[in-house]
């Protein structure tokens, strides 16, 4: 094989990042890359300011009303530039919106994850969504679901994007969220090999390490990788964490192990499809070589046939050619090709089928909430309820939502009584909301958790957990809490509540089934993925 041939093959493991809302100049750059290059792919993401690592530099985000638009004419145009046709790849999780506004959204996989077994049928109809809307975009594949379980309740960067904690449950539906994507010819990824849940450092800031053995590891992180394979998934994205017992004791990231990627997944799981490598701009592996074009050297050494957002597309290229074997470019070049002869694009690369069908995702997402919520402590609330709005002693406080919300003005159909909304410290007077509140025995509260991340106690002012505090140790307090349910054990006294029910997402469809089965008190069918703890 002639040596351009060599290089047109090694340009195919590169996907280097690219933004929905770049400039001209950084769109020309890409395209310059793609015709010298003859780059496999590329990675989708908002904005500069967002992603992977950049987050950290506080930049602003900017607002699009037209980034769909925008991501399907770029792709169209960088497809142009493709000798090779381009696979075309995104983090969409919880769909399309996790990248670009005004998109469908779906719940994310640990609302999924309060769903029984047998309603696991909604998640392969999620994948199958999710797989129909990024077809539309001209998008070919999707790096998820995570097939990492929650172990770990402080783990800052995976939690609600698991289904939970139980291995069983996360790998039936990991398993059938592929299967969903698959059906409409849309490539799926099993992430983060081998496990990222029960780690406390986000590895886009550090190195992660696990101290587990290789016989734990089989017995639990590695089980949804396992049934992911027996299930031929078409890739498993490789984690930036480092597991000492599968690497001679050394602290070495995964995505540049030869040991875990090589002899554990490729030989001891016998994985044979595409294998991906997080993010190379994480800080957990790109700070390591002074010299560019060396870390996606050791990347696709340790067995990576992808290298993801790699920043040193030349510099890459050389070093590949000059270290690796001929056989094993060819090993991950046929990978690659097998991944878009399945999505069809080797011969047609005109690819986007399909309008994006926001009423079939509001179908979707109503019948998941109508089968995820769940009820955590139950007193007879409605009874409770509606006797204290016989009283006059009913009150209704909302909590980071103004009082037009939907779960009120559900409720309101049958249970009208006084509402007071904190929106934010800027323009909510906390404690005129408290003087109010002494007026009322009995008082629903509707938590609009700010953020789903964690962080900063999942931004929830100290203000308002002390408001919280002091309603639930003196009034009957009836809680719906709308988002990440990691944040029930920071709800100080929460166990005191006469009622609490936790609705996981605040979209529309979520807070009309919880306020219909709150006035009903009808049955919950959904359950806690994880294990919580309450104060």
């Amino acid at each position: 094989m002639t040596a351009e041939a060599l290089r047109q093959k090694v340009g195919q493991f590169f996907f280097p990042a690219v933004f929905i809302n770049d400039t001209e100049e950084n769109i020309q750059e890409t395209e310059r890359l793609i015709k010298e290059h003859n780059i496999g792919g590329l990675t989708f993401f908002h904005s500069r300011a967002s992603a992977a690592t950049n987050y950290e530099s506080k930049k602003k985000v900017v607002f699009n009303d037209d980034s769909y638009q925008k991501i399907k004419d770029l792709i169209v145009r960088y497809q142009q530039a493709a000798s090779t046709p381009l696979l075309i790849s995104i983090d969409a999780e919880w769909g399309l919106a996790m990248r670009i506004e005004k998109t469908p959204q779906y719940p994310y996989a640990i609302t999924l994850g309060a769903l029984p077994e047998n309603k696991s049928t909604l998640v392969y109809e999620v994948g199958k969504q999710i797989g129909l809307d990024l077809k539309a975009a001209g998008i070919h594949y999707n790096l998820s679901p995570l097939a990492d379980i929650n172990n770990n309740p402080n783990n800052p960067v995976i939690g609600y994007r698991s289904f939970g904690e139980n291995k069983e449950k996360v790998a039936n539906f990991a398993v059938e969220y592929l299967k969903g994507m698959s059906e409409v010819g849309i490539l799926g990824c099993l992430k983060h090999f081998p496990g990222h849940g029960n780690t406390n450092v986000d590895s886009h800031l550090g190195l992660p390490v696990l101290k587990e053995t290789l016989e734990e590891l089989l017995d639990n992180e590695l089980y949804p990788f396992i049934k992911g394979i027996e299930n031929n998934v078409d890739s498993i994205m490789i984690g930036h964490l480092a597991v000492p017992s599968l690497n001679d004791g050394k602290d070495t990231s995964a995505t540049l192990s030869k040991p875990i990627i090589e002899n554990l997944l490729r030989r001891q799981l016998g994985y044979d499809g595409l294998v991906i490598s997080d993010a190379l701009n994480m800080h957990s592996v790109s700070k390591l070589y002074e010299t560019k074009g060396e870390l996606e050297w050791e990347a696709f050494n340790a067995g990576n046939d992808v290298l993801c957002f790699a920043e040193n597309v030349p510099e890459g290229i050389e070093a590949i050619l000059k270290n690796a074997s001929p056989e094993r470019i060819e090993e991950s070049f046929n990978r690659i090709t097998k991944a878009k002869e399945k999505v069809g694009i080797i011969s047609n690369s005109n690819f986007t089928s399909g309008e994006l069908n926001f009423e079939k995702t509001a179908a979707l997402n109503l019948e998941i909430a109508q089968n995820s919520i769940t009820k955590i402590i139950d007193n007879s609330n409605t009874e409770l309820a509606f006797k204290a709005q016989k009283s006059n002693q009913l009150a209704k406080l909302s909590l980071y939502k103004n009082i037009e919300n939907t779960f009120f003005k559900t409720l309101n159909s049958e249970l009208k009584s006084p509402e007071f909304a904190f929106e934010n410290l800027e323009v909510s007077d906390i404690s005129s909301i408290e003087k109010e509140l002494q007026n009322f025995e009995t008082i629903i509260i509707s938590l609009f958790v700010p953020k789903a991340k964690p962080m900063n106690n999942f931004e929830i002012n100290n203000e308002v957990l002390d408001l919280l505090s002091g309603l639930l140790q003196t009034k009957k307090c009836i809680v719906c809490v709308f988002g990440n349910p990691y944040v029930l054990p920071i709800i100080p006294n929460l166990s005191k509540a006469s009622g609490l029910i936790q609705a996981y997402q605040n979209f529309e469809e979520f807070q009309k089934v919880a306020g219909i089965q709150f006035l009903e008190n009808s049955n919950c069918n959904g359950s806690l993925p994880v294990n919580i703890e309450l104060q």
